[in-house]
């Protein structure tokens, strides 16, 4: 049965890097639903993984003439979910009108596939980076994470762990202050943070620790971002975050790092360095207690340095959105 979250319902959620649909569908779990993911001529398809005659998983099928053939029975089912062709009829015999795949909306955007259950199409929220030439866009990840979406999130938001977890590469565990500064809300609903100071010991690659300055964005409960600037070059490194969720327990994470700068590595050379810093946050969010974010400001002792997470949770209370939360 699929979770139920009225928000994540009516908006777009992230499925899959687009370069995972090539010639055969896929199936992806979305809030515990099968989801059927595949290409025709016309662009990304998505459907409900299940052939309506026995249950059959229609991902295992394949794609033949912009349709979608079930693996079991050959029913075949064209981009509006209608069953076309049902092999065990006579020709002169009209399939039932009940012989319907479930489709969802689907859409490719910013190197990703994305779903909306509700076939409503909303807006999806602007990642100015991916679309302006200055920057070199990567798309990382997914990684499975036995955690719940909004523990994965807030971890991304959390600056104070920066030099104590990622001590050596993102900070250092000698400068560990955090200043002061401001959360900032903006007309299109998202909320963005000052730039925050943070003292790294080798933030450009050149050997020469300084302070650069991280901006912290909430666009959607499951999708958020930084930007790393250097305030001597004005280099700007972005990660964008997304996470699905697979079950109730359990998230596939990705993200896409930008660049307005060459930073002197291979797009697999920069995914594995986020590998490691991932690999490192990891264990600390799987084991976290409770498992489900507590909302009450009061449960969890916050500092000022945790203003963007603790925006983070008012956006959720205020959004009514409830998975993954307490």
């Amino acid at each position: 049965m699929r979770l139920t979250e009225k928000i994540l319902e009516n908006d777009w959620i992230v499925a899959c890097p687009a370069e995972e649909v090539q010639e055969e569908p896929i199936q992806v779990v979305i809030l515990n639903e099968r989801v059927v993911i595949f290409r025709t001529d016309n662009g990304v398809q998505a459907f409900k993984d299940l052939c309506i005659h026995r249950g059959a998983a229609l991902s295992l099928g394949t794609v033949k003439d912009n349709c979608l053939v079930c693996p079991y029975h050959g029913w075949k089912y064209d981009e509006t979910g209608d069953c076309v062709e049902i092999p065990q009829l006579p020709e002169d015999r009209a399939i039932p009108t009940k012989a319907k795949a479930i489709k969802y909306a689907c859409k490719e955007a910013y190197g990703l596939i994305w779903v909306n259950f509700n076939n409503n199409a909303p807006e999806l929220f602007d990642y100015p980076e991916y679309d302006d030439p200055n920057y070199r866009n990567i798309v990382w990840g997914g990684h499975v994470v036995d955690a719940k979406p909004p523990r994965i999130i807030e971890n991304f938001l959390d600056v104070g762990h920066l030099a104590v977890l990622h001590g050596g590469y993102l900070g250092d565990e000698e400068h560990t202050e955090i200043q002061p500064y401001k959360m900032n809300n903006q007309e299109d609903g998202s909320i963005f943070s000052d730039e925050i100071p943070i003292f790294q010991p080798d933030p450009d690659g050149s050997g020469v620790a300084k302070d650069v300055y991280y901006t912290y964005g909430i666009y959607r409960p499951l999708a958020v971002r930084f930007t790393k600037r250097d305030p001597d070059t004005d280099h700007k490194f972005t990660i964008l975050l997304l996470v699905r969720p697979i079950d109730e327990n359990s998230s596939m994470v990705y993200g896409i790092m930008s660049f307005n700068y060459d930073n002197q590595q291979t797009d697999q050379e920069t995914k594995d360095f986020q590998d490691i810093i991932f690999m490192q946050d990891k264990p600390i969010v799987e084991n976290q207690k409770p498992e489900d974010l507590p909302l009450d400001l009061q449960v969890e002792l916050s500092l000022i340095s945790d203003r963007v997470s603790i925006a983070y949770r008012r956006y959720l209370t205020d959004k009514g959105f409830t998975l993954g939360t307490a």
